[in-house]
């Protein structure tokens, strides 16, 4: 226990009192023998700037949140089903403009096969959602495809399904809020022109959401969810009201509308239709990838959100593409037509009517909102991913607000980038989009397959044949998907699944790689080792920060050593003068560099020092001791210590060779350097050396 007891003695008989000193107790929490809790005040800051820097901080993403308070940080099915499912539900407000697009290149009959593909699509929706109910409740720990692909097809396809759902998550967040920016200049074509601008500040300001932490983010985005649903059933409703009464009108012509294609109507077409309407299902398999988010019991609370999701998803689908049917929908060309959506509400509600404005909002927020599932689905996948070795180690650690704040940060990037590239335009990147999950949908489904096989326990027979035929279904589509999109886009995502396997696996090898390095025997017990030391101070001359290094590196070893690397001889001589009168008792080596130089010359003295060495003897341990001066302002710092970075850098790796940095601050600094000479009146150009 840190701290100590104080007897005290009062004025009167029974006065006599102990007193605790604990210093440790603004700073840590008390827990047991050698064991302390940090307190939140260990990461106050010190400095003005740091106080300042903190307060914004607090306001953007809130108060630091501890890791016992994860548990109250999990998600209910209210909450998680906007969280999750927001990608996958906000699919059916672009989904039918791709499947409208395809269709009329092959004329006006052509269309009246689109309910045909909305309904072949809402039975592929059935089985993967029924499939990843499964895969909620076998694998509870999260991670999906790749967790299932991993444990029953192999290392190598776990990381071809985690390449393809990464390449997945990025597109859906450029997807969506391109597709958002669409619905919005639906209504107010004026915004065409700022797409890519009102998509950048979007994906910032869902960032920013994000990174205040998962329950958060869920009552931030839970209202436009839930406020879309609403409108779209009600529309659908009022449609279907209608045109059983026969009161349904026509739906406006586009003034943009195309026309119509001359091409054949053929199995290829219809096949083009599916590949193109086949990106609803994208975001389906989030919730199997999120299962410890939720609430206990966590893989119930999944299912069951699963399950809500692709009924409302389907409903929502097959209910637009039936009215887009029975009203004669027309779609309209790319770059600021109206959407199928805005259509439809246009003539079902009123145009401009405060219904139909409402429902493009909602659209768009929800659009916007939708990339909310990349966010938290692509970092947990990360984390799971570095956890395995296979991401780099950052990604698996918990910001201030329990978020996995590198790989929120990495999406938004990499999703700002593509949005920019493809001029926020949908057309352009859903060609790019879809590949990568019905990759991971075949594979999952396929490693089911095997996990129930394998398991055998109750009901095993139809829940494998359940996925077996879902896996058949996904691959058909998936090589649909890929011809059809090939010359589109989708050559491109075929080629970086395998380079970020390639990826992987060589980031694994380098964890790998040093684990060995740095691992002991098990049976391996230490001894204290004594092996012979010697100390080296890199000077520039004489200053209190140099005594300051002196004196640190004569407490590790009576053998130190200062040395000047210096270009001016007569300034090495007055250093020479100066060290003997003043720091008796410590060698000074002088080493003269005539080509200017530092870090070669102080390099190659101690390669010197280590020839040295005698076989049978161990090398010794060489104490590189910097002194180094610590500026009293932060914008300072670009005066100082420059050539102390660069030689630090060129030791760092050395063999035998331990690097110490000594800090000193001090009211004002008593010699300053200027070029290899003495000049206590200039100010001070990198005192360190």
């Amino acid at each position: 226990m840190i701290g100590g007891r104080r007897p005290l003695q009062g004025r009167k008989i029974g006065d006599r009192r102990v007193r605790v000193d604990r210093p440790h107790s603004p700073y840590f929490r008390y827990t047991g023998p050698g064991q302390l809790t940090a307190r939140e005040s260990t990461l106050a800051p010190k400095s003005g700037g740091g106080r300042a820097v903190e307060r914004t901080r607090r306001l953007l993403f809130g108060r630091r949140l501890a890791s016992e308070e994860e548990v109250y940080e999990r998600l209910p099915k209210k909450l998680a089903l906007p969280i999750f499912s927001s990608d996958a539900v906000s699919s059916s407000a672009y989904a039918p403009d791709e499947i409208l697009i395809a269709l009329f290149a092959g004329g006006v009959v052509a269309l009246q096969f689109s309910v045909e593909m909305a309904l072949a699509i809402a039975l592929m929706l059935a089985v993967v959602s029924t499939s990843y109910r499964q895969v909620c409740r076998a694998y509870p720990s999260g991670g999906g495809a790749y967790a299932v692909a991993k444990e029953n097809l192999g290392q190598v396809f776990g990381l071809i399904a985690a390449g393809a759902l990464m390449i997945d998550y990025v597109m859906t967040v450029a997807v969506s809020t391109a597709s958002a920016v669409a619905q919005a200049y639906s209504v107010w074509p004026g915004l065409y022109d700022w797409r890519i601008e009102i998509g950048l500040v979007s994906i910032a300001l869902i960032t920013i959401g994000n990174l205040r932490g998962l329950r958060e983010s869920g009552n931030i985005f839970a209202l436009p969810t839930y406020v879309f649903v609403g409108l779209a059933l009600l529309m659908i409703g009022l449609g279907l009201a209608r045109a059983m009464t026969g009161q349904l009108p026509s739906a406006p012509v586009p003034a943009q509308v195309p026309a119509p294609g001359a091409e054949a109507l053929t199995i290829f077409l219809l096949l083009r239709a599916f590949a193109g309407g086949s990106v609803a299902l994208t975001g389906v398999e989030a919730i199997a990838n999120g299962v410890p988010a939720f609430k206990p019991p966590e893989s119930r609370n999944a299912a069951n959100t699963m399950t809500i999701m692709a009924v409302l998803l389907g409903v929502l689908f097959v209910g637009f593409m039936f009215l887009a049917d029975v009203m004669g929908l027309r779609p309209a060309v790319a770059g600021g037509g109206p959407t199928a959506i805005a259509q439809l509400g246009s003539a079902i509600f009123g145009d401009g009517s405060p219904l139909f404005v409402a429902l493009q909002v909602a659209t768009a927020l929800i659009l916007f909102l939708a990339v909310n599932t990349s966010f938290n689905a692509f970092p947990r996948l990360a984390a799971i991913l570095a956890g395995d070795g296979y991401m780099p180690r950052q990604f698996s650690f918990r910001g201030d607000r329990l978020a996995f704040s590198y790989g929120i940060v990495i999406l938004a990037g990499v999703a700002g980038l593509l949005l920019v590239v493809f001029q926020g335009d949908t057309h352009l990147l859903i060609p790019l989009y879809s590949v990568g999950v019905f990759v991971c949908f075949t594979l999952s489904q396929v490693g089911m397959v095997r996990h129930w096989i394998a398991d055998r326990g109750s009901g095993w027979w139809w829940r494998a044949a359940v996925n077996a035929f879902g896996g058949l279904l996904t691959l058909v589509v998936l090589l649909v998907v890929a011809s059809v999109k090939f010359a589109g886009g989708a050559w491109l995502v075929l080629v970086l699944i395998p380079l970020l396997v390639v990826l992987f696996w060589f980031i694994h090898r380098q964890y790998a790689t040093s684990t060995r390095e740095l691992a002991l025997r098990p049976d391996q017990v230490i001894a204290p080792l004594h092996r012979e030391e010697r100390v080296v101070v890199p000077i520039n001359g004489l200053s209190r920060a140099v005594v300051q290094a002196v004196n640190v590196g004569l407490a590790i070893s009576h053998d130190v050593r200062a040395v000047l690397v210096v270009d001016d001889h007569a300034y090495a001589e007055h250093v020479r003068d100066e060290w003997a009168r003043q720091v008796p008792g410590v060698a000074l080596v002088v080493v003269e560099s005539p080509y200017r130089a530092l870090t070669g010359p102080f390099l190659a003295y101690l390669d010197v020092l280590d020839q040295a060495w005698t076989p049978d003897k161990d090398a010794p341990i060489t104490f590189v001791v910097i002194p180094e001066y610590v500026p009293r302002h932060w914008w300072e710092r670009i005066l100082y210590n420059q050539s102390t970075n660069q030689l630090r850098r060129a030791l760092l790796g050395r063999p035998n060779t331990v690097i110490t940095n000594v800090p000193y601050r001090g009211e004002e600094p008593a010699i300053f350097e200027r070029r290899g000479r003495l000049d206590s009146h200039a100010p001070p150009d990198d005192p360190g050396g």
